[in-house]
């Protein structure tokens, strides 16, 4: 009596048999992508760290030159218009009276009308300090947002400003052999006071940048130090 084997079945029965849900190499749906996504995400590499610092160090020159340009800048604000309204009445006080008949240009440039008063070397110096720093770095400071420029313009308003008080007090003192000319004019005095009032804001506009960069300096010192500190780790194997 002969058993009936698998070879005895019927053809259709054994290729529905092959083609089952059950065969290996289809996926958990019979889907055979399926097993192909789990070898791709098992083939993914993880970041290293290490890469990423390296890549990041390439930068490190064009960040800290961008961070160098931008502590050298100021922003004035709303200053900005005070400095400029200053500006506008020193150029104002250079024409008109600085003492008698001579204007603020008269003194400036030596002509007879000064030699006439009498005009002194302190308001000699007063008027070209107001022209040159007064006037000219703080223009320049305005416009180009410069730091270095703003202490310039600082420095030089600060020396004009005890100038100018110093010329008004000259004008009222009698000069050699007792000569009494005429006092300090509406030009001296409004000069002196437009210079005083552009100092006092150079200095809260720079002095504010100054604490800003002494904060950006020792922000910068602080990650030097943890960057030191983690590639000493590093070579040392304790990371």
């Amino acid at each position: 009596m002969t058993v009936p084997g698998d070879d005895d079945r019927d053809p259709a029965d054994r290729s529905a048999g092959e083609s089952g849900p059950g065969r290996p190499e289809d996926g958990p749906a019979g889907d055979p992508a399926a097993g192909d996504d789990e070898s791709a995400d098992g083939n993914e590499e993880p970041v290293n760290p290490a890469e990423t610092t390296e890549k990041f160090e390439q930068f490190r020159d064009d960040l800290d030159a961008v961070e160098r340009r931008i502590a050298g800048e100021i922003d004035p604000g709303v200053r900005a218009m005070v400095v400029a309204g200053a500006v506008f009445v020193l150029l104002v006080s250079l024409v008109l009276p600085h003492a008698g008949s001579a204007r603020g240009f008269d003194v400036l440039l030596g002509s007879e009308a000064a030699g006439i008063e009498h005009i002194g070397l302190p308001s000699r110096i007063f008027v070209w300090f107001v022209l040159v720093f007064g006037i000219g770095f703080s223009l320049l400071a305005l416009m180009t947002r410069r730091w270095a420029l703003a202490w310039l313009a600082v420095a030089g308003s600060a020396i004009a400003s005890a100038f100018g008080v110093f010329s008004i007090w000259h004008r009222q003192t009698p000069g050699i052999n007792n000569y009494v000319g005429a006092g300090p004019g509406i030009g001296l005095i409004l000069g002196t006071i437009a210079i005083m009032v552009l100092t006092f804001h150079w200095v809260k506009v720079v002095w504010s940048r100054t604490a800003l960069q002494l904060a950006a300096e020792e922000q910068r010192r602080i990650a030097a130090a943890a960057e030191e500190e983690r590639q000493r780790r590093r070579r040392l194997g304790e990371d």
